[in-house]
């Protein structure tokens, strides 16, 4: 066995303390370090209550809440030298303030760190940050990178210690089931928060040109909300797409098993690329078929589980979603691809083997030193 301090303000979420649980199952006695607090657009979050599993959690006072690259905890020296662990694992960028700190008390206590990245563009970051990222880059033991371009960059970046690309968190496939539904319509969900990046306007540009029975639920917060409002009623789609605000996760597995398809029409730009599209795994997991862009690691989430279109194209969006929907085989089959995708790939109990087995990698290199 091995005992490991997970650093992870992303563990506030009570679904994704599931991969502590597992992991515990595979031997990792866990210590898990949550901020006390941390605020993001505007909502303050809190622990999410939830099962305890065999794991110990620290919630630990935060200083710069809701700041990605400045917040950092004071007392994370202290709980690492108490807590006495093999291994510490930031679950943050290597750029973040709070990532140095974590890895420079790793360091004084001598024990081996990994942090985790999704960053999958290569840019250059402006001092202080770029002294930050070269420092925890020289002393880290290995990384965790979300998807595969995310690794590349950590290498052009000169990144030398070893690499293993293992998504941050899985889904729960005993909550995340397929189960049948009867569907009155056809329905597109998008589910997404609305900014341009994912693509929201190109979502009620493709309905446009669908025959007038095909509905879309919209589902999500954000700086396009009203603009997706006045779209909505100047193209008169009152009666075709459901609006909501952001779904609770809790709410999520009913909503997406009411849908016929998911999409997820994520644009390209100079300062992101999509880097997974959680949507995707959840849907999958339901069994409901789905159709991505090709931005960033849309492709090699969905693999042959789902349809690509070029991102950007409207025409190409509406042309895949008619496609899923004239075709039963081909939505059965979808269905069941994208199933066994998740089991095979993406489910917490898969992520926390992979994540294992990085550190168990880790402990046998520095060992090794």
């Amino acid at each position: 066995s091995m005992k490991v301090v997970i650093v992870s303000k992303a563990l506030l979420v009570a679904s994704y303390r599931q991969k502590l649980t597992e992991l515990s199952r595979l031997g990792v006695e866990v210590t898990a370090v949550v901020p006390n607090r941390w605020k993001e657009g505007g909502r303050e979050q809190q622990l999410e209550p939830g099962p305890n599993g065999a794991y110990r959690t620290v919630v630990a006072d935060v200083r710069f809440t809701g700041h990605f690259h400045l917040h950092y905890y004071p007392d994370l020296g202290r709980i690492i030298r108490e807590a006495r662990p093999d291994l510490v694992h930031l679950d943050e960028e290597p750029y973040n303030l709070a990532t140095l700190l974590g890895t420079r008390a790793s360091c004084r206590a001598g024990i081996p760190s990994l942090f985790f990245t999704w960053q999958n563009l290569n840019r250059r970051y402006p001092m202080p940050v770029r002294v930050i990222e070269q420092y925890v880059y020289a002393h880290a033991a290995h990384a965790l990178a979300g998807n595969e371009d995310a690794r590349c960059v950590l290498r052009q970046k000169g990144f030398e210690s070893a690499i293993t690309v293992v998504p941050q968190f899985g889904v729960d496939p005993d909550v995340y089931h397929p189960q049948a539904h009867e569907h009155d319509h056809f329905s597109v969900g998008f589910l997404n928060r609305l900014v341009e990046p994912k693509g929201p306007m190109i979502a009620l540009e493709a309905l446009v040109s669908l025959p007038p029975d095909v509905r879309m639920c919209i589902a999500g917060d954000g700086p396009l909300r009203r603009r997706v409002e006045s779209t909505v009623r100047a193209r008169c789609l009152e009666d075709r797409v459901d609006l909501r605000v952001r779904i609770p996760s809790a709410e999520m597995p009913d909503l997406l098993r009411s849908l016929s398809v998911v999409i997820l029409p994520s644009l390209t730009t100079d300062r992101w690329k999509e880097q997974f599209g959680r949507i995707l795994i959840e849907a999958m997991a339901c069994g409901v078929p789905v159709i991505g862009s090709d931005s960033g690691e849309i492709p090699n989430v969905i693999g042959d589980a789902g349809l690509i279109v070029p991102e950007g194209d409207a025409g190409a969006l509406a042309g895949a979603i008619q496609t899923i929907r004239m075709d039963s085989a081909l939505r059965m089959e979808l269905s069941k691809r994208g199933r066994e995708r998740v089991l095979r790939n993406f489910t917490h109990a898969q992520v926390a083997r992979q994540t294992r087995q990085a550190y168990a990698e880790t402990l046998s290199s520095a060992q090794g030193l």
